[in-house]
This record gives C-alpha cells, sequence and structure tokens, in this order.
C-alpha cells in the first residue's frame, strides 16, 4: 500500500517532507500489481455477519499494507486514481496501539497510531506521523492519517479508505490526500518474496 523510494523523495507542494505517511505527489506514478478489492472484502463481512456463527478473525498482528489514490485528481498536481502513494508493513497490537514501517521512505520511517474496533470486521485507526526537514532536521509538517477498514472473515486480509491531514508546524493544514487502503497478513509461514509489499 504505498510509495516506491524512487519518487517518494519529492516534496510535497504544500512543502511537506518525505517521511513516514507522506504520499507521492508528483509522480511519474506507480501502480499496484494486484489489488484485494475493498468492495469484495466488506460483501464478504457483510455475509458473515448474518450468519449465526461467529467469527475468531482478529486484527491484530503483522500486515503488508499499500495506500492507493483515489479522489485526489483535482489536487495540485493531480494524481491519477490508481496511483501507488505508499506502502510497508504495519503492526496492530492487542493493546489498541500500532506501529508503521513506510517502505517509501528511504531508510525506512516509523510512525505510531492507536485503533478501536467499531462494527463486526469493522475497524479504525487514528496514526501520526511526523515529517522532517532533511536540511536542517527540524520538524517540517505533522500529519493525521485516519483508515477505516474492513477485516476479511478468515483474518488474512483487510481493505477500505484513508485520509491524510498534513500541517505545518504550526497547526496549520497545508494539503488533504485520501483514497484506499489493502493490508494482507504476514504470518510466522510467510517468506521472501511473497511477504514483500507490492510496489
Amino acid at each position: 500500500m504505498s510509495l516506491s523510494a524512487g519518487i517518494f523523495v519529492t516534496l510535497f507542494v504544500s512543502n511537506a517532507f518525505a517521511s513516514c505517511g507522506d504520499l507521492n505527489l508528483r509522480g511519474p506514478f506507480e501502480f499496484p500489481e494486484h489489488a484485494v478489492g475493498g468492495r469484495v472484502l466488506a460483501a464478504a463481512a457483510a455475509e458473515k455477519a448474518s450468519d449465526d456463527s461467529p467469527t475468531t478473525a482478529s486484527i491484530v498482528g503483522l500486515w503488508k499494507i499499500q495506500l492507493i489514490s483515489k479522489g485526489n485528481t483535482s489536487h495540485n498536481p493531480s494524481i491519477p486514481d490508481g496511483a501507488l502513494l505508499d506502502f510497508g508493513f504495519t503492526q496492530w497490537h492487542s493493546d489498541g496501539t500500532e506501529i508503521q514501517n513506510s517502505a517509501g521512505v528511504p531508510g525506512g520511517g516509523f510512525c505510531l497510531g492507536t485503533w478501536m474496533q467499531t462494527g463486526f470486521l469493522g475497524f479504525e485507526l487514528n496514526h501520526f506521523p511526523i515529517a522532517f526537514d532533511p536540511t536542517t532536521g527540524k520538524v517540517a509538517n505533522y500529519i493525521n492519517l485516519r483508515e477505516q477498514v474492513t477485516l476479511s472473515p478468515d483474518g488474512t486480509f483487510y481493505a477500505g479508505s484513508f485520509t491524510e491531514n498534513i500541517y505545518d508546524p504550526t497547526g496549520k493544514q497545508v494539503d488533504h490526500l485520501a483514497g484506499t487502503i489493502e493490508g494482507e497478513r504476514i504470518t510466522v509461514d510467510s517468506s521472501y518474496p511473497s511477504a514483500l509489499p507490492t510496489n
């Protein structure tokens, strides 16, 4: 779910700098080779919800993820729907916290979040990256990434939507982006290269 390292270093038009949670705004844009499909997961979850047998699926665990642009064509510059914005790994913890390693950041970038279950196989994540100016080392932007996802009944995939609001160091909002997010569970049996995020 996300950006290639080669284009990730491009700065935001709004002066946001590359860091965990930043999205590619200029291109050349890349497109994921495959997608899980949020509508398929949502339909499967809804069907399961009407079943009398309970599910034991859990969001807790390690996931490879990708964030895909949707609805940003009027952004300046325009970002096409389906463009890969960021990708990496995220760990959802049983205590309601989360950590993400964004592979789109040169050298990797870590940021933190908190989550709660909102319904049958539905989850919401509130995630807070910080972007730094690579020249001065000072904070360039604060970012609020929010996700709403639906877990597949077997607990191996999730999909949903995200929004990302970017703020300057004074707290003024300077940008907004949106799209879809998809995750595939990493297990103790996962192996290279199938465990790698698609870029």
